[in-house]
């Protein structure tokens, strides 16, 4: 049986400016625990993320076509991050 896909949206919850990253992964808590010590995306690193929002999907390509979608809609994301993103 194949494992789920999930699409999550963090945002970071330290001192900086808030920011936003969508991504897709098969485990959640293992991606956000990479994302938050250092060896996560590029974009991610030396800072520190909350998941805010996640989805569950059947397949990698349908997460990865959600993934695409939330990368390219900031509406979108600032709605599901409750309009908290400058």
């Amino acid at each position: 049986m194949p494992k789920s896909c999930y699409v999550y949206l963090l945002e970071s919850c330290d001192d900086g400016p808030s920011k936003s990253y969508v991504g897709w992964t098969i485990d959640l808590e293992k991606r956000l625990a990479a994302h938050n010590d250092g060896s996560g995306a590029k974009a991610t690193r030396g800072r520190q993320w909350r998941l805010v929002h996640s989805e569950v999907f059947k397949t990698r390509s349908a997460a990865m076509s959600r993934e695409y979608e939330l990368k390219n809609n900031r509406r979108e994301r600032r709605r599901l991050l409750g309009g908290n993103e400058h």
